[in-house]
């Protein structure tokens, strides 16, 4: 392990173009559970398997049941910025990382001080009126009562995330296939890759510094310059100062 974290640490000081792709793994160590493991949503007993309720047909025939989840579930008021957060926004001060690449909804990378984040899957932190498209802040969605209604023309107000059965959006996926494409070091941190499309953008990769961190096996290991089977928290804490 040792060798392989002084080996990663001498990549990251060598290159001026470093991009970043988390997953759920990302945020656990800031107390979000992901959906995948023993502990996450998808081990846990609910009237409709999550991937039910976290899709369009779901949210348009069952609006309340899905805000109930969606405020019991996704949204955490309390979760703060872990040292995974802190040194990639590190990163990208030094002027070394140009993108972070998140299939996250939480805006963690953002109020650690990340800039130039894509997300993937969208966010919980913008919602918008599906009649006249306004758009209302978390708050909004929060202090509402049952389903959340656009005070100025009554229509219902959803989360700007991209449910089960509804595509990404191409400007996010463009930006992030450029980054990746143009990448000296691709980084890859709390995810198994297997969720697609977003699994797929790996492959735009042309490097020869893919650096895998994820506490299990992934579906690209055969792939990777480097593997770390560690927390990615602790594995950027220890080779950035933060």
């Amino acid at each position: 392990m040792e060798e392989k974290l002084k080996k990663f640490k001498s990549w990251i000081d060598q290159c001026d173009n470093i991009v970043f792709f988390g997953g759920a793994g990302v945020s656990t160590e800031s107390g979000i559970p992901d959906f995948r493991s023993a502990d996450g949503l998808y081990n846990q007993q609910w009237p409709e398997p999550p991937e039910v309720i976290l899709s369009h047909d779901y949210f348009t025939a069952h609006t309340q049941q899905f805000y109930n989840f969606h405020r019991q579930k996704m949204i955490f008021t309390d979760a703060q910025p872990n040292a995974a957060h802190l040194a990639l926004a590190k990163l990208e001060q030094m002027g070394k990382l140009k993108a972070v690449i998140t299939q996250n909804i939480d805006g963690l990378h953002q109020a650690a001080g990340s800039k130039n984040v894509w997300e993937l899957h969208g966010s919980i932190h913008r919602n918008y009126c599906l009649r006249c498209h306004k758009q209302f802040d978390l708050d909004f969605i929060l202090s509402s009562q049952a389903v959340p209604l656009c005070p100025d023309c009554g229509g219902i107000v959803r989360p700007d995330v991209v449910l089960y059965q509804e595509q990404l959006d191409t400007q996010v996926i463009n930006a992030a296939i450029s980054a990746i494409k143009n990448a000296q070091m691709l980084i890859i941190g709390g995810t198994g890759l297997s969720v697609y499309p977003a699994a797929g953008l790996v492959d735009y990769y042309r490097g020869d510094k893919l650096v895998l961190i994820n506490n299990s096996p992934t579906s690209r290991d055969h792939i990777a310059d480097l593997i770390i089977n560690n927390k990615i928290g602790e594995v950027l804490k220890s080779c950035v100062e933060i």
